[in-house]
């Protein structure tokens, strides 16, 4: 079960909406073009080999990953998302289990783990922590582990509540300027008193914030990372930063590459082989 901090309790309230359900409950392929590149990039190495799916949600990762692997077992830490994707595919072992704590996993037991949609995102950096130095305590050596996270130098990090204050389009179309109108008029209400309300949450660290994001109009307080920060995080926990996409197009994200435009990175993390010694922090000499 979470841990009952404040970011679980607004983020779960959001996704426990009618409409986050539905959503997840529907959505299915890549969230963009730099996840694919990710996947195909460890598609072949860890094919027929055991594969770990976090945070799977309603199962839009499930025919994604089963296409490399039928060992494929996913969590999620909200049953209403389990009791979903157990619906959506009756025929996965799908639990309930939360990604900082997953003793019900022995050691080395997954070829791959993947944690998508910036699901990371969602607890607070002591929970980050924990995830990731569970993805390698349950990694087999040499294994990789795949997750998503927000940018913190990104275009999604300053958005506000001028997202939600927009004029409807003109158009000859009276039904479509009327519909437009009533989503602002909608959504704006909703938006502005989350604002309001989670604002109060945000917070710049070395390296990383915690911040209210305007998904879910505002609905949910998410951790934002530079890249470097999040490498040696990485690092720090005895795991080599292997390759990160963008989520722009399939091409890796390159060495002083101008990173504002990029929304999130999808990180290829690699566990040491068992006898090699850890990864050295990037900047650091072994």
């Amino acid at each position: 079960m979470a841990s009952g901090t404040a970011q679980d309790r607004i983020n779960q309230h959001a996704w426990r909406s009618w409409g986050a359900r539905r959503w997840f409950g529907t959505a299915s392929d890549w969230t963009d073009p730099g996840e694919a590149a990710a996947i195909a990039w460890v598609a072949d190495e860890v094919r027929g080999q055991p594969i770990l799916d976090v945070g799977v949600g309603g199962g839009r990762t499930v025919a994604l990953l089963r296409a490399l692997s039928d060992d494929y077992t996913a969590v999620d830490y909200m049953p209403e998302m389990v009791e979903i994707c157990q619906r959506n595919h009756p025929d996965v072992r799908v639990m309930q289990m939360d990604a900082r704590n997953m003793s019900r996993f022995a050691d080395n037991s997954f070829a791959l783990v993947m944690f998508s949609f910036n699901g990371i995102d969602a607890v607070d950096y002591p929970g980050r922590v924990a995830i990731l130095r569970e993805f390698e305590r349950v990694l087999r050596p040499g294994g990789m582990m795949l997750f998503s996270t927000h940018n913190m130098r990104g275009p999604s990090y300053r958005e506000n509540l001028s997202r939600f204050v927009r004029f409807p389009h003109l158009s000859a179309n009276p039904i479509a300027v009327g519909i437009d109108t009533a989503r602002v008029i909608c959504n704006l209400p909703i938006a502005t008193f989350n604002y309001l309300r989670h604002s109060r949450l945000n917070r710049e660290f070395d390296g990383y914030a915690i911040r209210v994001c305007a998904a879910h109009k505002f609905g949910i307080v998410i951790v934002y990372t530079e890249l470097a920060a999040q490498q040696r995080a990485l690092a720090e926990l005895g795991l080599h930063t292997e390759v990160v996409f963008g989520n722009l197009n399939g091409e890796p994200v390159r060495e002083g590459q101008d990173l504002r435009d990029l929304y999130w990175f999808h990180f290829i993390a690699r566990k040491a082989a068992a006898s090699e010694p850890p990864p050295a922090a990037p900047g650091t000499r072994q």
